[in-house]
């Protein structure tokens, strides 16, 4: 199923971890998906309040009463920013799933690579705030090591031993998607054989919510934080801005087998394109994202017809879903087509978590392994009038059983970023 100039070896996912809004874990993120509940509340916390009267946004994905201090103590809590904590939660759960104890394992041979757009964004607003108030000679001595986008890949690789290839990708919203994709790749060239992968971000930030709202990218929509964000609907308006983290643990099969793993599904294909267009705006008739869900078939070894669920990026945009859906129609022609009896299904799941920027490919990858290995597909809730022209079943408000053998994820960045994964049942 691989690429031949990647090598032959099939890479499978034996362990899941999850730290959302909708959930503090892997289990509990997808049954919130499944049932289509809604993780996005009000704005809270202390400061958003210095500006409580100028805040345009009503509606944010915050994580919120997670207890991180089984994971991280409180002295090692303060020389970390909240995307590395959310990052070793979710990769703390993975490993414990996958049963690998690292300790037996051969470190050269293992690795990690973690994508996050943003980084230890809150460590750099903290600093700034010291430095403005008391001088940069009280800034932390862990203010770098907190800030940095490879933070957490690093010290997911000190916790674990792993001393094999590791990287840390940082392309806005395909982030984490570019993560697992090169994971893939240096697995597949036979250079590790266990790799931590995934994406972390913890941008519900005055300075992000507010730099994103200035540019009229987050919904207004006041009427209920829970209906703000709904891709593909006609009164989309924005999307919502999320935290969160999710890591799986990839092996080749050889190893899995080896050590009597549980092997959850298949990551068959990889590709990732750019739209070279604009540094925001998607390419209005998809082109570059049609180009990188065709490479991933081409990756994979397989027909457009093969593909039986598209975990959408989905963010809820006025030009992004009308983007998206032009690509996936491109691409997949009448399979895709409702009014032509298309079998395809797409959905987004942001509609439940919002949009989790880096770590949005990751967190939707747990969607697309349950929709291959449990049958499932995830809906997109807030869908009550789809926008015109979107010829897709876009699985409205319920969850639908539909048994697929492989399922697509997208996620598209910021720079014109496109990334798609594809997963397989594991047979």
């Amino acid at each position: 199923m691989a690429n031949p100039q990647m090598g032959s070896r099939r890479i499978v996912i034996t362990g899941m971890g999850a730290v959302t809004n909708l959930g503090h874990s892997a289990p509990a993120t997808w049954a919130a998906m499944r049932e289509g509940h809604s993780g996005i509340s009000g704005l809270e916390g202390t400061e958003f309040e210095r500006y409580s009267d100028r805040w345009s946004v009503a509606a944010t994905g915050q994580v919120k009463n997670w207890d991180s201090s089984p994971i991280v103590e409180h002295r090692e809590a303060k020389r970390l920013d909240r995307f590395t904590i959310l990052g070793l939660g979710a990769a703390a759960e993975a490993v414990t799933h996958s049963g690998v104890d690292f300790a037996k394992e051969d470190g050269e041979r293992c690795g990690v690579v973690i994508g996050s757009g943003i980084g230890g964004i809150k460590t750099i607003e903290d600093g700034v705030g010291v430095m403005l108030e008391r001088g940069p000679d009280r800034l932390s001595p862990f203010t770098v090591p907190r800030l940095m986008v490879n933070a957490a890949t690093g010290n997911i690789s000190i916790r674990y031993g792993l001393r094999g290839p590791a990287t840390a990708h940082a392309t806005a919203c395909a982030s984490s998607g570019h993560a697992i994709g090169d994971a893939l790749n240096i697995m597949r060239r036979g250079h590790a054989d266990v790799m931590i992968v995934g994406g972390a971000e913890a941008a519900v930030t005055p300075l992000c919510v507010g730099a994103f709202m200035v540019m009229r990218a987050l919904s207004t929509r006041s009427d209920d934080p829970r209906k703000a964000s709904r891709p593909f609907d006609a009164d989309r308006d924005g999307f919502v801005l999320a935290e969160g983290a999710a890591m799986f643990v990839l092996e080749t099969e050889e190893h899995a087998r080896a050590r009597g793993a549980t092997i959850y599904a298949e990551l068959v294909g990889a590709a990732n394109s750019s739209d070279a267009s604009h540094i925001t705006a998607p390419d209005a008739g998809g082109l570059g994202a049609a180009r990188s869900m065709r490479w991933a078939l081409e990756d994979a070894g397989l027909n457009p017809a093969d593909i039986g669920y598209v975990n959408s990026h989905g963010t809820s945009t006025p030009l992004g879903d009308k983007a998206e859906v032009a690509a996936v129609l491109s691409m997949f022609g009448d399979h895709a087509r409702k009014s032509a009896g298309g079998k395809l299904l797409m959905s987004s799941t942001k509609s439940m978590h919002g949009h989790c920027l880096g770590a949005s490919g990751a967190v939707e990858l747990i969607a697309c392994i349950h929709a291959v290995r449990d049958g499932i597909i995830p809906p997109t809730i807030n869908l009550d009038k789809p926008d015109e022209g979107f010829d897709i079943d876009l699985v409205p408000h319920h969850a639908r059983e539909r048994r697929v053998r492989y399922a697509m994820n997208n996620t598209f960045g910021f720079g014109g970023h496109n990334v798609t994964l594809i997963v397989g049942r594991y047979e």
